[in-house]
């Protein structure tokens, strides 16, 4: 080859490497994030619609001396972490499957003390998007469940546009221990609600991160089922989450007959967690942070077995919900919450009132009951938080059962509409109808539009009225889709009422 030529190949050649570099800087690998942490990378859905990252740790491990502490920060890592999976799940007995829930709903990946992780799905990961945040918080009654569990997958939300975030955070005596010693050690005077500490540092993290997932911090809503949606309520209710989100939604967590009772305050938590070192025969806290994980979760002997969850401890949880919102306290958000048609019985009185009031007494109207029940629970809920509220409810009754022929005695189970709010029907082998898959494209409809706007209506949809004082309608999601009355009978109203007045 002559000189020139050699010359002119070379130049092109640099020209090209130019312009490959130059192409590479002006579109970045959309798996490739930079967070506070370090680099994390992704992976991307079969057509490139969706990436998913896995395993972020929003925390520090909360082990050793960090056992039973408010949550530090996340310790930085050099190169890019691999998101490619979930990390640990908290620190539980891990069942498998307990029906009706099934492995989908269940716990499956390894446990560990090292848990606080979250994940991320985002339609775009570009910080210009300000696409609205989803942040999931898992149920499992504070015992069990984690961010990674099948049915909480995102990518199906993501595909509708907007970010959503799943959080583990810590469970049982691991995340809701209170004992005298560490309210001593506590700068506030207060111990045992550092699963709810979890999900506040989570929060924390994703106002400081989130824009970079293509996220937007100031459109931010908390969401729940059970115990998730009972953490919900927490946030609603503890100062130290202003600013942090805004909008909530609690699935079948948040009722009118949840009063201060069935939280202990912090003396009465602090006296079980005393209990709780004795059973171990530990004198001391150093003596329960020296014990292993096996230890401290191996069960007692004890009758009733000790139950650890949130804590009114006058600090982060400031007193119980129903005076928080009579006092206005709360943060005033737009809020949607409901509950599933088969997940509770009735509670309250069967004698003669029940039968004046119903008729007879059997177990097919004592059903009908728990159902309007659950039905009235959420609506007075909705009542008495627009006492001091200036933001919208929304409230719904889910009932479509999931196509189960084995076990139709389950119907619309506890926890049985999160696939079909996470429009994640494929998770689950099921017979499926045209009927599922309607519903599952209306409910996450209807949660996406609320995440963007406050408000779940959207074109397609069939309306769904805001609470009004003058109305006892709830929206009625499942077997049909549209605004239903609580009953049709005042004196069956007035009853359950004076029923849930009765066990607040």
């Amino acid at each position: 080859m002559k000189p020139k030529a050699l010359i002119f190949s070379a130049l092109f050649l640099c020209l090209l490497l130019f312009f490959e570099s130059f192409s590479l800087i002006a579109q970045p690998n959309k798996t490739i994030v930079k967070t506070q942490g370090g680099l994390v990378k992704g992976v991307l859905n079969a057509n490139k619609s969706v990436v998913a990252f896995k395993g972020i740790p929003f925390a520090a491990a909360p082990v050793g001396d960090l056992r039973w502490r408010a949550p530090q920060a996340p310790l930085p890592w050099k190169g890019i972490r691999d998101a490619a999976r979930f990390g640990a799940s908290a620190m539980q007995i891990k069942q498998g499957s307990r029906n009706p829930w099934t492995e989908e709903f269940m716990v499956q990946n390894d446990i560990s003390e090292d848990c606080l992780f979250l994940n991320i799905w985002t339609p775009e990961t570009k910080p210009s998007k300000k696409q609205a945040v989803l942040v999931y918080i898992h149920g499992g009654g504070f015992v069990e469940g984690s961010g990674g569990v099948d049915v909480y997958d995102g990518e199906e939300l993501a595909k509708k546009g907007i970010v959503v975030v799943t959080v583990n955070y810590r469970l049982g005596v691991f995340g809701f221990l209170a004992h005298p010693e560490l309210s001593a050690e506590s700068p506030h005077g207060v111990s045992g609600n550092y699963g709810i500490l979890d999900q506040l540092a989570a929060l924390q993290w994703i106002k400081k991160n989130i824009a970079a997932f293509g996220g937007d911090p100031s459109r931010v809503t908390i969401a729940g089922q059970s115990a998730g949606a009972s953490s919900v309520n927490a946030l609603i209710m503890a100062p130290q989450a202003a600013g942090l989100f805004h909008r909530a939604i609690t699935e079948s967590g948040t009722k009118y007959s949840t009063g201060a009772q069935t939280i202990p305050s912090l003396s009465d938590a602090e006296k079980l967690g005393f209990k709780y070192a004795q059973v171990k025969g530990a004198k001391s806290i150093a003596q329960l942070r020296a014990m292993s994980s096996e230890q401290l979760m191996k069960p007692d002997t004890t009758k009733p077995q000790i139950r650890f969850g949130r804590v009114i401890d006058g600090h982060y949880q400031p007193t119980d919900m129903l005076t928080l919102f009579a006092q206005g306290k709360q943060h005033d958000t737009p809020f949607l919450n409901g509950y599933n048609a088969d997940e509770t019985m009735y509670v309250g009185n069967k004698d003669q009132d029940f039968v004046k009031v119903y008729g007879a007494h059997n177990k097919m109207i004592e059903k009908k009951a728990g159902q309007q029940q659950s039905l009235l629970n959420a609506h007075l809920w909705s009542e008495h938080r627009a006492k001091t509220a200036k933001t919208n409810a929304y409230t719904y009754f889910f009932t479509r059962a999931i196509p189960w022929p084995e076990h139709p005695e389950f119907g619309a189970f506890h926890t049985g509409e999160v696939p079909y709010v996470f429009n994640n029907l494929k998770m689950i082998k099921r017979p499926w109808t045209s009927l599922d898959t309607l519903v599952a494209e209306q409910m996450s409809s209807y949660w996406v539009n609320f995440v963007n706007s406050g408000n779940p209506n959207g074109k397609g949809l069939p309306n769904w009225a805001a609470y009004q004082p003058q109305t006892k309608q709830v929206m009625e999601i499942g077997t049909q889709t549209k605004m239903i009355p609580i009953t049709d009978n005042q004196e069956q109203y007035e009853f359950l009422k004076w029923q849930l007045m009765q066990v607040r």
